[in-house]
């Protein structure tokens, strides 16, 4: 828009009061002046916003194909005492060194995975970063299920954390203080991201199988879920909203679980999580559930959809973090005619940004990938969105650095403040 269109109002303000005595029109000149540093230093931040997205652009141009798809996963890992990779990026690229492993974008830690004293859950986590940087390697986001009440990863070496539906029955005050400390407790040992909160809504339909893991009513998911994601996301944790759109009393790691509410029950089941992305979580994971009132959808899995990625997550509630699916190993969609190597695919070609997987390896659904896009540059396409929303939370984080220049361009390096 004209600048001079935009103080148009300010310069007929000017000779209305000119008329009105000279220490009135030396407040209006003051004013000027305050909005003009104020439009000054709105378009400065906003060439540095730009600079900083072109560093991310130029970041991940840089990156082999293959890098970008490692970058698309969530995988476990071995051990929890001193990190060693498992797959050698030979897999993926013959050309890479014999001493270059894959590192994916993230790891999800299980129970297994959680050391038995906070001091060597640290010592863990910091060996995964001093691998990464003596090779040379992009850091991966380390994610755990801190949910609380019955699914509690971290129960050995954190506070003990009260189920969601306990949660619910506190003040909000002391909503905020638990999570807040739990925070700080997950940022100490060196995790970045807690896969919670569940912000579905209980009903006769899930409770079996969501049981404690929801704050409850659609007021109580509303009001408790929003304090969830403010309190880990002020303190260095990212939230990652689950599961969307719903899930059932069927257990998606036994089988599919089928929503058939009416379409108008189903969208008002979504009013939480429309309202709660407002809070801006990191993430929001996708359930396996098919929704039978969408026609188009009857037999697509909501993590393979792109309505419901794409038309719903993305356009309707205009969300543009990460989107993750859930495993693809679960029996939800493995025994449904959805194997890992055709649900790889699928979630990718459906907006999915990060494909979770329970195994420790990834080499097989990598290569489906790289193949797919070496041949569909709409893929390659697909593929780069995916990575620059990973590149720009791994900054967000603190596991990248976005380093300012004398030239005034940034250039992004692995964090030397990590540990």
């Amino acid at each position: 828009m004209n600048k001079k269109i935009l103080f148009l109002p300010l310069i007929i303000l000017v000779l209305f009061l000119s008329c009105t005595g000279k220490k009135e029109k030396l407040l209006t000149q003051k004013e000027i002046k305050k909005h003009q540093n104020a439009s000054l230093m709105n378009d400065f931040l906003y060439r540095r916003v730009e600079q900083k997205q072109k560093a991310i652009d130029e970041y991940v141009d840089r990156l082999s194909l293959e890098e970008k798809v490692c970058q698309l996963f969530i995988e476990n890992l071995e051990g929890n005492k001193n990190f060693l990779p498992v797959e050698k990026m030979t897999l993926v690229n013959p050309s890479a060194g014999k001493d270059d492993y894959i590192i994916p974008g993230g790891y999800i830690f299980f129970g297994y995975n959680i050391a038995d004293t906070r001091d060597d859950m640290k010592a863990f986590n910091k060996s995964i970063y001093e691998y990464c940087k003596k090779h040379n390697k992009i850091p991966p986001y380390l994610a755990v299920d801190q949910e609380g009440g019955s699914v509690s990863r971290l129960k050995k070496i954190n506070t003990k954390l009260l189920s969601p539906l306990e949660i619910a029955s506190l003040s909000i005050d002391e909503c905020k203080k638990i999570y807040s400390s739990q925070a700080e407790q997950m940022h100490e040992l060196g995790f970045h991201m807690n896969l919670a909160p569940v912000v579905e809504v209980i009903t006769e339909e899930n409770k079996t199988f969501l049981d404690d893991r929801s704050f409850g009513s659609k007021e109580k998911v509303i009001a408790y879920g929003s304090h969830c994601i403010t309190s880990y996301e002020d303190n260095s944790i990212a939230t990652v909203l689950k599961h969307f759109p719903g899930n059932t009393n069927t257990d998606p790691h036994k089988g599919l679980p089928l929503i058939n509410l009416p379409e108008n029950v189903l969208m008002e089941t979504l009013v939480p999580f429309e309202i709660l992305l407002e809070k801006n979580p990191s993430g929001v994971l996708m359930s396996h559930a098919i929704t039978t009132a969408i026609e188009s959808e009857k037999n697509t899995p909501s993590c393979l959809s792109d309505y419901w990625v794409n038309e719903i997550l993305r356009k309707k509630f205009g969300y543009d973090g990460i989107i993750f699916s859930d495993d693809i190993f679960m029996g939800a969609l493995k025994d449904n005619g959805f194997p890992p190597e055709i649900a790889v695919v699928k979630a990718i070609k459906a907006g999915i940004d990060v494909i979770m997987i329970s195994e420790k390896r990834i080499a097989i659904p990598v290569n489906l990938i790289v193949s797919l896009a070496s041949k569909d540059e709409e893929v390659v396409n697909r593929i780069n969105q995916s990575v620059k929303r990973i590149i720009r939370y791994k900054i967000k984080a603190g596991i990248l650095s976005c380093e300012y220049n004398k030239d005034g361009s940034y250039s992004i390096n692995i964090s030397n403040q990590i540990y």
